[in-house]
């Protein structure tokens, strides 16, 4: 009994979770600041989806091994993304002058990452129920949202090395529609 339970246990770990917002659900609209290439920008979620899809993608914390590396795979990536007609937009709780700095070391100045106040993670159901420095951390997730406000793919998984390439996927397949 006890091999069982730990082989359950040992598999929910390496499975990923799932999110709260399915395929065909709408994306909850937003307004926050971030930063692109150290610039303090506006983002609005309803008016990035004008110009096309948007992958957005939230991460635990900047400044972090795995969020680091999952910025550097994003921005060595925006090219093919763009060339798809999708944005990429990176999300954390963290406060715009840490993401003023993280938008122009990790991203390298090629996509924007804005803050994700309580009720952005709440609409999206990103809470990792983790607190750093007095402030929530998100879990590892990606969503596609296609030009109609829909979730069109989520892949959740606190193991950054699937997101870009899924993400990526994703939004080729809205394209080829």
């Amino acid at each position: 009994m006890r091999c069982l339970l730990a082989l359950a246990a040992a598999l929910s770990l390496a499975t990923p979770a799932l999110a709260a917002l399915a395929p065909g659900a709408k994306a909850p609209d937003f307004s926050t600041r971030g930063a692109i290439a150290g610039k303090v920008v506006p983002i609005h979620l309803a008016e990035q989806l004008k110009r096309g899809p948007v992958v957005l993608y939230f991460f635990p914390a900047a400044f972090t091994g795995g969020c680091n590396a999952e910025a550097r795979a994003f921005a060595e990536k925006v090219d093919a993304f763009r060339a798809a007609g999708a944005t990429v937009i990176g999300m954390s709780a963290d406060n715009v002058p840490d993401l003023q700095r993280f938008s122009s070391s990790e991203c390298a100045g090629k996509f924007a990452v804005a803050s994700a106040g309580p009720k952005v993670v709440a609409g999206y159901d990103v809470a990792l129920g983790r607190e750093i420095k007095g402030r929530q951390v998100t879990s590892r997730t990606s969503y596609v949202i296609a030009r109609d406000g829909r979730i069109a793919s989520v892949y959740s998984d606190m193991n950054p090395a699937e997101h870009v390439t899924r993400s990526l996927e994703a939004v080729k397949r809205l394209s080829a529609r």
